[in-house]
């Protein structure tokens, strides 16, 4: 079975970092786009950012611009590194897989992705 597990949230006080990561397993992972999603309590979910299946491509939500940085490597792992954390950065997040494109609307919209993670908590303390 395809799976995604997600690890690093936690607490931590504004303007701190973490990274989270995602493992993928049983998946063909050059074959597929990575990304990140986040749901904040009373909202819908959104889009974080993704990378693409080679890893040169990445995309951003203009929330996370700039503060937030997203990667992979060869071994089934993809991150998200996240710096400047701000209290309205709380939420859970998502790790992704699909095999479209890292860039497209698909991925820009959350919809119909091919494999989705637990999920890891984020909370950013003022």
């Amino acid at each position: 079975q395809v799976q995604l597990v997600e690890s690093g949230g936690g607490l931590v006080q504004a303007g701190g970092s973490l990274r989270l990561s995602c493992a993928a397993s049983r998946l063909t992972f050059g074959s597929y786009a990575m990304g990140w999603y986040r749901q904040a309590p009373g909202k819908e979910r959104e889009f974080v950012a993704a990378v693409s299946h080679g890893g040169g491509g990445q995309f951003y939500a203009d929330s996370v611009k700039g503060r937030f940085t997203i990667s992979r490597d060869d071994a089934k792992m993809s991150f998200l590194q996240m710096n400047s954390l701000k209290p309205e950065d709380t939420a859970v997040y998502y790790c992704a897989a699909d095999p479209s494109p890292a860039g497209s609307g698909r991925w820009r919209s959350g919809l119909n992705l091919e494999v989705w993670g637990q999920g890891t908590l984020v909370t950013v303390s003022s």
